[in-house]
C-alpha cells in the first residue's frame, strides 16, 4: 500500500492504518530498535510505542516520507527506552558503540552551555554531511543515525569491515577538525 494511502487511514482514525504500517514497516523499525537495544523484546516494545505515537500524531501532523517519519519516532523512542534501562543496568549496544566512537568528536561542557551551542552544532554538522560524497554520507548515517553494526554497513556497500572502520574513523577524523574549525570545543 503506498504511504500516502497508509497517512489517509490515520486521519481518518482507521486502526487497520497500524496494521498496515506494521506489514510495510515493522521489520524496518524493529532493526533501528534493536540496533540501539540490543534487545529484541525492548525493541518490540519501542515498535508498539511508535504506532502509538503516529496514532496520536496523525492528525495533526501529515509527514511527506512516512518511513522517515516513523525512522525518526522509533529512534528518539528507543532511546528514550536505552537511557531508562541503563540507569537499571549497563549493558552493550550499538547506539553505546556508536556514541563512545564520536565522544572524541564532542566535549563535556556545561549543560547551559551545550543548550545554546546544540543548534549551532547540529548546524555545522548537517552543513558537514552535506559536504560528504552520498556513499560517505550513507556510511556515516548508517553507523550513527541508525546505529547499524559495522557489518552489516559494509553489506550494504560491497565493502569490507576493515574499509567501513577505516572510512568511518576518516570521517570522525574530518569531522572533529571541522568542528575545531568552527569553534567547537571537541
Amino acid at each position: 500500500m503506498e504511504d500516502s494511502k497508509i497517512i489517509d487511514m490515520y486521519w481518518q482514525r482507521d486502526e487497520r492504518a497500524i496494521e498496515e504500517t506494521d506489514r510495510q514497516y515493522g521489520g524496518y523499525l524493529l532493526k533501528i530498535a534493536v540496533n540501539i537495544l540490543a534487545d529484541r523484546e525492548d525493541g518490540r516494545e519501542s515498535v508498539n510505542d511508535t504506532y502509538l505515537k503516529a496514532w496520536e500524531s496523525m492528525p495533526p501532523h501529515r509527514p511527506e516520507v512516512l518511513r522517515l517519519y516513523l525512522a525518526k519516532i522509533t529512534r528518539r523512542t528507543a532511546i528514550d527506552i536505552f537511557r531508562r534501562k541503563t540507569r537499571q543496568k549497563r549493558g552493550a549496544s550499538q547506539y553505546e558503540e556508536s556514541l563512545s566512537e564520536l565522544s572524541e568528536c564532542f566535549s563535556g561542557g556545561d549543560r547551559t552551555q551545550e543548550a545554546v551551542d546544540s543548534r549551532l552544532l547540529a548546524e555545522a554538522i548537517g552543513e558537514w554531511l552535506r559536504g560528504l560524497t552520498p556513499q560517505q554520507r550513507g556510511v556515516f548515517l548508517s553507523r550513527y543515525y541508525f546505529m547499524d553494526p559495522i557489518r552489516d554497513i559494509g553489506g550494504y556497500y560491497g565493502f569490507s569491515q576493515s574499509k567501513v572502520k577505516s572510512m568511518l574513523m576518516r570521517l570522525r577524523a574530518d569531522l572533529k577538525d571541522r568542528l575545531e574549525k568552527e569553534g567547537f570545543a571537541v
